[in-house]
């Protein structure tokens, strides 16, 4: 059989798709449907023809399915066309009777007659459907609808009242108590807002507050103020303080306001603040504060600020309780304005929030929250009995045996010398001592006693102390000092002997300072230099020698120049071996100033021949992981004195030398007219 060959297989230009293709002949099929022909009736029997044909389609479509109710609905609304209201009833009863739940079915076969004033039927079937179906509410809506417009007012109150039985949604009783309203009823309508009030106490398990404000402003709208305060009342006595709810107090506060009743609206709204959770409060807050701005005094609205500050305190405080900074602001607020027992309730729930961790680091903002309770208690509530328990309390609850605060301990017994009781405060020490001893604690006892002149319990408080710090080289040279101040010198002198016989010092250098200065201040002279001899033993750091030797300038003795320049000399010979070459340099300066203020020509041109040459070097640097970094550029200094560098002089000597000549004559080849004028003269 024959075939037909595609002579061009390329893609044509436009393609269409399968969907363009269902389109356009849809889109087609509409343009192209024929206009319904008109026909025109024009006697009895063709009209009865006609009828009998709509008649039959109609029973055809319900005799396929009897469900579909539009085909009733356009059934019944064809024969009431055709004004065959009998008929369309009878069509209407026929699909009640297949489903009697339909709400249009019976919307559309009362409003049938209702446009054919066949008031009786319509009120006969809203009957039907109220009795048959009570929870649609618009059979309700439209039945009352219906005989107020006939001004069958006692009608419409009736089926209201029908209504209300079935105990109806808050909007069926809105809509009773708007329709006595209108009517002038305002006896009935409070008698409706009561039953429904009780109505929601009695079967809503959590009523609404716009219902009562509702009731509320109704009583306001119709100048029954004396009403109006009573169902405010009533409503803030039903939900009381387990379901409050800032609405009804701004309602009732704004009611207050517009009938000039200023100070019942402060105290309803302090009351609402007082017991509303604060994040539920915002609305209260903005409408307290906007009443403060414009009836109230500057300390109305300093109260607000600091409600709201508290709000926010107690905001922080709540989220995280070991806050303690949040805790200091918020009990500086209190503080600043609230009574004493609110302040005392602050701290002691501050102070509840122990930290988790036995570590000091956690504990030093803890323990301030005590201080100041118990400074609060003293300064400010002048309880000193309540001061005395807070101080003891914190000094049970802080763990001793792990670390302690001298600062409580001390503040403790000073309070305690404020209220004269001496004994106490001792006691209150010697404990401290006994469970945690710190050197600030023996310090504070030490200057207690001190101020009270027991110099016998300091000394021996200086002995406790050094029993338990013996390397605290502050604590020798202060009982030293004691006991000069006493007047008792050996045991001064004794107490130096047995500090520097320590075997391990915190600062050696200091009690060696004031060791030496004692003896000094005795005018000890040859006990200062022994001294000096048994530390040059120990050290032979430059700033000794150079003590030494103004020690020696300084004694006032004839031999007092030979003496310290001997020191000098004992000192450049013992420190020619020194690494610590600027150490050298810094005696040997020290030496020509002396020279050069006390000494001769001779001894000033001997100094300076010992003063070293100061070079300039470099050296290779390395890097930490061993790699060459480059060079580094640094200061040596050269003593004459030492003889094995005596041939790094004579170089570096040559060197000058030959580095002036080769400037000579590069300074010659630069003016050869100088050397001809040279040569002819």
């Amino acid at each position: 059989p024959l075939t037909a060959q595609v002579k061009n297989k390329a893609p044509a230009e436009v393609q269409i798709t399968a969907e363009q293709l269902l389109r356009e002949a849809k889109e087609r099929e509409l343009e192209l449907l024929p206009p319904p022909p008109q026909q025109k009736i024009t006697d009895v029997e063709e009209l009865n023809d006609y009828k009998l044909r709509k008649r039959k389609t109609f029973e055809d479509n319900i005799r396929k399915n009897r469900t579909v109710i539009s085909n009733w609905i356009k059934y019944a609304q064809w024969e009431e066309s055709l004004k065959e209201i009998q008929r369309a009833r009878s069509i209407y009863e026929r699909a009640l009777d297949v489903d009697y739940r339909n709400v249009t079915l019976w919307l559309k076969y009362a409003e049938m007659e209702m446009k054919n004033r066949q008031v009786n039927h319509a009120r006969n079937i809203w009957d039907r459907a109220i009795t048959t179906l009570p929870r649609v509410n618009q059979f309700w809506y439209k039945y009352t609808y219906m005989e107020e417009m006939l001004g069958n007012v006692a009608g419409s109150r009736q089926v209201f009242e029908r209504w209300m039985e079935w105990q109806p949604e808050e909007q069926a009783w809105h809509s009773y108590i708007n329709f006595e309203l209108r009517y002038k009823e305002v006896d009935r309508a409070r008698t409706i807002y009561e039953r429904y009030i009780l109505f929601t106490l009695l079967v809503i398990v959590h009523p609404d507050v716009k219902n009562w404000i509702k009731y509320a402003r109704f009583e306001e709208k119709h100048s029954y103020f004396a009403h109006a305060r009573k169902v405010y009342e009533r409503a803030v006595e039903f939900f009381g303080e387990e379901h409050m709810d800032e609405h009804l107090y701004v309602a009732f506060a704004k009611f207050e306001e517009n009938q000039k009743e200023f100070e019942r609206v402060r105290v309803i709204y302090k009351y609402a603040l007082d017991r509303i959770p604060k994040q539920e409060a915002q609305n209260l807050f903005k409408n307290y504060t906007i009443f403060e701005k414009k009836f109230g005094d500057r300390r109305g609205i300093e109260d607000i600020i600091v409600s709201k500050r508290r709000f926010q305190y107690e905001e922080e405080v709540k989220a995280n309780p070991h806050n303690y900074d949040a805790w200091f602001d918020y009990l500086r607020l209190v503080e600043s304005d609230a009574d004493a027992e609110t302040v005392r309730e602050v701290y002691e729930r501050a102070i509840a929030n122990v930290p988790p961790i036995q570590e000091k680091r956690h504990w030093k903002r803890y323990i301030y929250l005590w201080i100041n309770y118990a400074l609060y208690e003293e300064l400010e509530a002048k309880a000193s009995k309540r001061t005395r328990q807070v101080y003891q309390a914190c000094v049970e609850l802080i763990p001793h045996k792990k670390f302690t605060f001298a600062k409580i301990w001390l503040l403790y017994a000073q309070f305690e010398i404020r209220q004269k009781n001496l004994p106490l405060a001792r006691r209150a020490l010697g404990t401290s001592i006994g469970k945690c001893p710190k050197n600030k604690l023996f310090k504070g006892y030490i200057e207690l006693e001190l101020q009270l002149r027991e110099f016998d319990r300091c000394r021996k408080l200086y002995e406790k102390f050094l029993e338990f710090a013996p390397e605290n080289c502050t604590s020798w040279i202060k009982f030293a000092e004691l006991e000069t101040i006493l007047g008792d010198i050996d045991r001064a002198r004794a107490i130096y002997e047995l500090a520097i016989g320590q075997p391990r010092l915190d600062m050696p250098e200091v009690l060696w300072k004031s060791y030496i200065d004692f003896e000094i201040e005795q005018e000890e002279y040859e006990k200062t230099r022994s001294l000096y001899r048994r530390l040059l033993q120990r050290t032979q750091h430059v700033k000794v020698w150079i003590s030494f030797a103004q020690f020696e300038l300084s004694a006032g003795r004839e031999q007092n120049l030979s003496r310290c320049r001997q020191i000098y000399e004992e000192a450049n010979k013992a420190m020619r071996n020194c690494e610590e070459k600027e150490e050298r340099v810094m005696l040997l300066e020290s030496w020509r100033n002396f020279e050069e203020e006390f000494g001769t020509d001779t001894t000033k041109e001997r100094i300076d021949k010992l003063m070293p040459e100061k070079i300039k070097k470099r050296r290779k640097l390395q890097a930490e992981d061993g790699s060459d970094a480059g060079w580094e550029e640094y200061y040596d200094y050269i003593f004459p004195e030492d003889t094995a560098n005596q041939p790094n002089l004579k170089l570096l000597a040559m060197a000058k030398l030959w580095k002036k000549q080769q400037q000579e004559s590069e300074a010659a080849e630069m003016d050869p007219d100088k050397d001809i004028d040279e040569s002819q003269s």
